[in-house]
């Protein structure tokens, strides 16, 4: 089974602060303290929430637990990659 063997871990970029990664987690509490800091008095435009369009509401169905506990039951399956053992 391949899929159960190590494999390698996606190559990440860290956060950074004035081109200095912050690889610790004071150096993190650092960036975050002061990005705060020089954010806290700047202005902000909230008339740009305006221009986000209303969407009309979606309707759903009802449906019963014993509905949706059948509608899964096909997932419960060992042997599959996916949402087993929901319930």
């Amino acid at each position: 089974m391949n899929w159960v063997k190590k494999h390698k871990l996606p190559a990440v970029e860290a956060i950074k602060y004035n081109n200095c990664s912050c690889l610790e987690i004071d150096d993190l509490w650092h960036a975050l303290h002061f990005t705060f800091n020089l954010a806290q008095n700047c202005q902000i435009d909230v008339d740009i929430l305006e221009e986000i369009p209303d969407k009309p509401s979606k309707y759903w169905p009802s449906f019963s637990k014993e509905e949706f506990i059948k509608s899964i039951a096909k997932c419960n399956n060992l042997s599959t990659l996916g949402p087993d053992k929901l319930l």
